[in-house]
């Protein structure tokens, strides 16, 4: 084996050993909640406690609403950009970039200042509406990985003959991204929502001051005062995030085995 393949197999093994050794350390101290023996006694608690499934359940209607949010903003957007406004995409990645660089304390502040109960939008004086502002709150931190996602979809196809042939036979501009550039890049979509849905499902800040009864304040609840299923907890979450991933992987060959021709 020749000397530079030697050490990227150990830095490859070096990762793996300081990724992973910490998540095996916490699956073992999940399953001992039980003395002396292994037991999945830990989750059964987690899984049959009712606040789980509501904040859990919570979470996921609220991500699917702000997939399906950013998908009805960033896909339009991202089009326009690359087929009239070229000149201002490094705007628009600089402006797609800023929820990276601010942290999400000081959006939820901004947040809780402009809308509150006093102010010409009160969405928080109601639950309905803090959970819009929630949703649009979760858009916003998934906005970085939604249009990269989207626009790097649209660079892998020409985006302007695709839509000269469907104007030439007489297609308005709704059926146009319904029809055509939305099925393109379907997969670049599916790898946002995606991301979008695992960082909704362990995102705390935003759901804490606004109050929201997410699972990411219930993690960080139970965490505070037990002692085993904190870390039960953490293995599902760490579970649903690769799970997320590994869609990624299987929806991209999935659409690679598709286009291949025969």
């Amino acid at each position: 084996m020749k000397p530079p393949r030697i050490w990227a197999w150990l830095a490859l093994a070096f990762g793996l050993i300081y990724f992973f050794l910490p998540l095996i350390g916490t699956l073992e101290f999940s399953l001992r909640m039980r003395r002396g023996e292994y037991s999945f006694d830990a989750y059964r608690v987690v899984l049959a406690d009712p606040q789980f499934r509501a904040t859990f359940s919570y979470s996921v209607i609220l991500a699917c609403l702000t997939i399906l949010v950013g998908v009805i903003i960033v896909v339009p957007t991202a089009y326009w950009v690359r087929l009239r406004l070229p000149r201002w995409r490094p705007i628009v990645e600089f402006i797609t970039l800023l929820p990276l660089v601010i942290p999400p304390i000081v959006i939820v502040f901004g947040y809780i200042r402009l809308y509150n109960t006093s102010s010409i939008l009160p969405l928080t004086g109601t639950a309905m509406g803090t959970n819009v502002l929630l949703m649009f709150g979760y858009a916003t931190l998934s906005l970085p990985y939604m249009y990269r996602a989207v626009d790097t979809g649209l660079r892998a196809i020409d985006v302007a003959t695709l839509t000269e042939a469907a104007e030439s036979l007489g297609a308005g501009w709704l059926t146009i991204m319904a029809r055509v550039i939305l099925p393109n890049v379907l997969v670049a979509v599916l790898s946002g929502a995606f991301l979008t849905f695992a960082i909704v499902i362990g995102e705390f800040v935003l759901a804490a001051l606004l109050n929201r009864p997410a699972f990411g304040p219930y993690l960080q609840l139970i965490g505070a005062n037990r002692a085993y299923e904190p870390a039960a907890l953490a293995v599902i979450a760490f579970a649903i995030t690769w799970a997320c991933m590994g869609l990624i992987q299987l929806v991209t060959r999935f659409q690679k085995f598709k286009t291949v021709p025969r």
